[in-house]
């Protein structure tokens, strides 16, 4: 009996001993789970993306993303004109001068060239840097029948015609002589028997320089020789200039600078005819320049073929063709050797009628050109 009490009692005091630590626990030793473990609630502040300028851009460069970026802003600092959005500024230009790391706002930008100040031109903006521009007069068939357009690239091809010169008088040669005896003259250089003697007046007193020969089949019978005709220019004909770019065509606008490079001004309004009148439809006159940009180098080399009257025409190059241009200089001997010509020869027999003339194709008239 007494062994059972003993066994209640140490239940009693274990289950004490139990409650007693379950409640030091929870009061004292349990980890605030309030202030430790747990962190703490932090605001965040509301931001928002701005576009920014990444890189210097100069007055009128359009915009793309190589040169825009993001930064992140507290919204409370956001001023009123910025940029959230890079597609609002992809394409727009640079109103002036911008430096890299400036965040964009409507007042630095334009919608198009026309929207620029006034300083400077229009057409400046188009032109990448360390290039020119440079004006040269065109024909028809030297501008491709008039098909060329802002931003196409073509060919400079020069037709150049050399003569022989007299190296002390820079003039075409042959120089014109005449051997002054007494009061009439002997013409040519050489001696006596072998000059051709004239008795001229000296209003006479010049003749072209010839040269002695014999006459066909005829031993010892000289003649004295003049050339029927000036000295006939070499043609030469190269590629210049293998790849230019075309800024306009025609010439530019300046009545009010409005107008963007390549852009043609409006035409005429066409007059309202009164009652019963007809009114001739307005002709366009066709361009007489156009003006490509080149580097200075070529730019100087167009000035001076252009001033000594070198014969410039142009070709057209294909869209987006980058091929490295490489031709050969045309000459007569090139043209007769490289396709395979054979100088025609001298037969006792020929083709009637008689042929004199062959029609120009090229000639806008029709007429027929003369066989010099």
């Amino acid at each position: 009996m007494r062994r059972g009490r003993v066994f209640l009692y140490l239940s009693l005091i274990m289950v004490l001993l139990v409650v007693g630590g379950y409640f030091l626990y929870q009061n004292f030793l349990k980890p605030d789970t309030t202030s430790v473990g747990a962190p703490a609630e932090v605001a965040v502040p509301d931001r928002v993306d701005i576009v920014v300028i990444t890189q210097k851009a100069p007055r009128g460069t359009v915009l793309n993303e190589t040169v825009l970026g993001l930064i992140s802003l507290p919204r409370d600092l956001l001023i009123s004109g910025m940029f959230t959005d890079l597609a609002q500024v992809v394409g727009r230009q640079a109103k002036f001068d911008l430096d890299s790391g400036i965040p964009l706002t409507v007042n630095m930008l334009v919608d198009s060239a026309a929207q620029l100040s006034d300083a400077g031109s229009v057409a400046a903006l188009s032109i990448p840097e360390g290039m020119v521009a440079k004006a040269i007069p065109i024909s028809r068939l030297a501008s491709i029948s008039y098909a060329l357009r802002p931003g196409d690239r073509v060919v400079v091809i020069a037709s150049m015609q050399f003569i022989d010169l007299d190296a002390d008088f820079q003039t075409r040669l042959p120089n014109q002589t005449a051997l002054l005896i007494g009061t009439s003259i002997m013409l040519g250089a050489d001696s006596g028997t072998n000059a051709l003697a004239a008795h001229a007046t000296l209003e006479d007193y010049y003749t072209y320089d010839g040269r002695i020969d014999e006459l066909d089949g005829i031993q010892e019978e000289k003649v004295y020789v003049i050339p029927s005709e000036s000295q006939r220019p070499r043609l030469a004909t190269q590629i210049i200039i293998p790849s230019a770019t075309v800024l306009h065509v025609g010439n530019f606008s300046f009545s009010d600078g409005s107008l963007g490079a390549g852009e043609l001004p409006a035409p005429e309004p066409t007059p309202i005819a009164a009652e019963g009148e007809i009114v001739a439809p307005a002709v366009e006159e066709p361009p007489d320049n156009i003006t490509l940009i080149v580097s200075p180098q070529e730019a100087v080399n167009l000035t001076y073929l252009i001033d000594s009257g070198v014969e410039i025409s142009l070709a057209l190059r294909s869209a987006g063709d980058s091929t490295v241009i490489d031709t050969k200089t045309v000459t007569m001997q090139f043209f007769l050797d490289d396709y395979s010509i054979p100088l025609p020869g001298k037969l006792p027999y020929g083709l009637a009628p008689r042929v004199d003339e062959v029609p120009n194709s090229g000639n806008s008239t029709g007429e027929s050109e003369a066989i010099p």
